[in-house]
């Protein structure tokens, strides 16, 4: 779909985008054709798409996975994919498209299930990239990959070295289970209407080999956000608001990490050897709820 082609679709519906929900549309094809190129798609793939809006990416996933669920939150795009999917719709094309009409975030929430064979292919909507997919990470067994578009800035976050600028929470929460492929910056002008900030794509594959079980997991994501809690604060004396001062001595000494260090210097080997001797020494001390944090930050 040209940018030519998407303008006169949208005015002969009568639809104006809303920038309350990240209505910028990638319409260059070079583009898209990276973004699907980047999620090495075989026939055997399920493909997650969320925000499809006008079905540019879309297109081109029906044609190569062997079935698309694309959840689409604006019913005036819903009914205009419907339009133009209505043979993928009914399983009579190569590929087989479901369309949803919903809020993405909140059907994630609602619908744990093991993602195992499925990938998540989107240009994420920014205001709830990051959030959705720490949601899809933490599932019982999550995508195999993630190939998404998103403010630039949250790529960098991603994809940030220990003690890097970026480096932080959202780092962390997907690093446990993903590893960073690559990414590469898409200019403004690809989208329509311009955003007001910078793009790029990322591919995340998930770790072949789980570093933590179910339980480990909710350890380290709890010493993750109390440890990056307060960024210029000594993480020991963070982390000895919720665990005892004297297992969390003798793991950091295990571990190999000063007691004066702050949380960016620790990389995710690190938390999650913490995190198993945690497990292993105060596995009652985890089981409350996790401090409030924004997985953005």
């Amino acid at each position: 779909m040209t940018l030519n082609e998407m303008r006169s679709l949208l005015e002969s519906r009568g639809i104006q985008l809303t920038k309350s929900l990240g209505q910028n549309f990638l319409h260059d094809g070079n583009q898209l054709r990276r973004i699907a190129s980047a999620a090495d798609i075989v026939p055997t793939d399920r493909i997650l798409e969320v925000g499809p809006g006008l079905g540019p990416l879309t297109e081109l996933l029906v044609v190569q996975a062997a079935s698309v669920l694309a959840i689409e939150k604006d019913a005036r795009l819903v009914s205009v994919l419907r339009e133009n999917f209505s043979g993928a719709l009914s399983g009579q094309g190569p590929g087989t498209l479901e369309l949803l009409e919903a809020d993405a975030m909140r059907w994630v929430e609602a619908n744990s299930r093991d993602w195992s064979g499925w990938k998540l292919v989107a240009n994420l909507p920014y205001s709830v990239a990051s959030t959705l997919m720490v949601e899809l990470a933490e599932a019982p067994v999550p995508p195999d990959r993630m190939v998404v578009t998103l403010q630039a800035e949250v790529v960098h976050r991603i994809a940030a070295p220990t003690d890097g600028d970026n480096y932080g929470i959202l780092t962390l929460l997907l690093g446990l289970r993903y590893q960073v492929r690559d990414w590469f910056n898409i200019k403004r002008g690809c989208f329509y209407p311009i955003p007001d900030v910078d793009s790029a794509c990322i591919s995340l594959v998930r770790r072949p080999t789980p570093l933590l079980d179910a339980a480990g997991s909710v350890i380290f994501t709890r010493l993750v956000k109390r440890a990056f809690s307060e960024r210029r604060k000594m993480m020991l004396k963070l982390l000895k608001t919720v665990w005892p001062a004297e297992i969390l001595q003798a793991a950091f000494t295990e571990v190999g990490i000063s007691p004066t260090e702050r949380a960016e210097k620790v990389s995710v080997e690190g938390f999650v050897a913490l995190t198993r001797i945690l497990q292993r020494q105060a596995p009652g001390e985890a089981c409350e709820g996790s401090p409030a944090s924004d997985p953005r930050a």
